[in-house]
């Protein structure tokens, strides 16, 4: 375009925006990346060493739970934990629970005792020499409070084994205790293996009472502590599955028939007059009175033996007959004080915790129509008529039999 000058007039075009130059990111973007796949990497790492750590733990887990078993769930799964080197979990987890549930001394006691046994016992003179009753240590007295009850059927006219229920502990009203006599006349018994207990070499048998054995059936109770937490001795039938250790309280049965609670002086293995030997801890009761040291470990450090559990005992009266029994809420000593107060002179400690006590008598032979006197709801009324874990007492009426055996078919 001509301007008046005659002189092109030059146009002012825009030249373009100058590419900018590139900008390097920042450094923490340049790096991000790599530290994201070094993470990923590490994860991958640590999930790879936590499986390989967890295989062998749910193997284990795995074979113990698939193995056979008598016992709950819950129960297989602790015994599991206590197993593989978890002990001090499983005593810690049982030391807050057992102390914090334990019971306040004083406070209301209760109004009636639970019913045990079978009836009252009749008035008719009795065709041989009944315990005396276990006199109440509270007043005002229950009705039938240490009263003897029927425990199963009856055998030469008059039942072999008799229960009663009392409170054994003044400062502790609501606590009961549950508590069997066994006839030593007319009564054998027979002590038999469990699945897994005791862990020494023998055989081992049926692992419940025999099924040509029921007929004679009256009782059976839990014996004592596993070998691994008490060390104990266990012999029958002339083979020892595990050796007797001396000073350590024992549940002996004679060729005679004759049984008793001592203190083991002998060897290794019991001598052939002996049928059956099961050892536990030292003795609870000497000379009738609680032995001195109630708080040492052999009567279950796990528990500090001052924490309140469920426990259960054997002894022997002044007349040689058996005495059972078992109560919440004991200590050692406690226990030995009910031991020697139900009329033992002689007493040795079973199992203790809330699974395990277990006593059970049979209204009917054939080993129909169980019945438990020790009120536990973790195992059933026929728990011995079906192959068990651990090691048990059976008590048969003094029938026919073969003299100076455990009947193991």
């Amino acid at each position: 375009m001509l301007g008046s000058s005659g002189v092109r007039d030059s146009v002012q075009v825009p030249s373009p925006a100058p590419t900018p130059a590139a900008v390097d990111p920042p450094a923490f973007v340049r790096v991000r990346p790599r530290r994201r796949r070094r993470r990923a990497r590490r994860l991958v790492v640590a999930l790879v060493v936590a499986l390989v750590l967890l295989v062998p733990i749910v193997w284990s887990y795995a074979s113990w739970m698939l193995r056979p078993s008598s016992l709950p769930f819950t129960i297989r799964s602790v015994e599991w934990v206590r197993a593989n080197h978890g002990a001090w979990l499983v005593d810690g987890v049982e030391r807050f629970y057992y102390t914090h549930k334990a019971p306040r001394k004083g406070g209301p006691g209760i109004k009636a005792l639970p019913t045990v046994g079978v009836a009252v016992v009749a008035e008719r003179k009795p065709a041989y020499r009944p315990p005396p009753r276990i006199l109440p240590l509270l007043a005002p007295r229950l009705p039938g409070e240490g009263v003897w009850h029927p425990g199963t059927w009856r055998y030469m006219g008059e039942p072999p084994v008799l229960v009663t229920d009392f409170r054994p502990d003044p400062s502790y009203p609501s606590i009961v205790a549950y508590v069997a006599w066994i006839d030593r006349a007319r009564t054998r018994l027979a002590l038999y293996p469990g699945r897994y207990e005791p862990p020494g070499g023998g055989p081992r048998g049926p692992m419940q009472v025999p099924a040509d054995q029921r007929g004679r059936l009256v009782a059976t109770f839990n014996s004592g502590f596993t070998y691994k937490d008490g060390h104990g001795g266990f012999a029958v039938n002339g083979i020892t599955y595990e050796p007797l250790r001396q000073g350590l309280a024992t549940l002996v049965e004679y060729r005679s028939g004759r049984v008793d609670v001592t203190s083991w002086r002998g060897g290794s293995s019991p001598g052939t007059d002996v049928v059956l030997a099961r050892q536990n801890a030292p003795l609870l009761v000497a000379g009738g009175v609680p032995t001195s040291d109630p708080y040492g470990p052999a009567w279950g450090y796990t528990l500090g033996n001052k924490v309140r559990v469920w426990r259960s005992a054997v002894g022997i009266d002044r007349r040689g007959n058996l005495l059972y029994a078992a109560a919440d809420y004991q200590t050692v000593a406690s226990m030995a004080a009910l031991m020697a107060h139900a009329g033992a002179v002689r007493a040795m400690e079973l199992d203790i915790n809330s699974e395990w006590p277990t006593f059970d008598t049979y209204v009917s032979r054939g080993g129909n129509d169980p019945i438990r006197l020790v009120p536990n709801d973790q195992q059933p009324a026929a728990r011995y008529l079906l192959p068990d874990d651990r090691d048990f007492f059976a008590v048969y009426a003094a029938g026919p039999s073969r003299p100076g055996t455990t009947p193991m078919s």
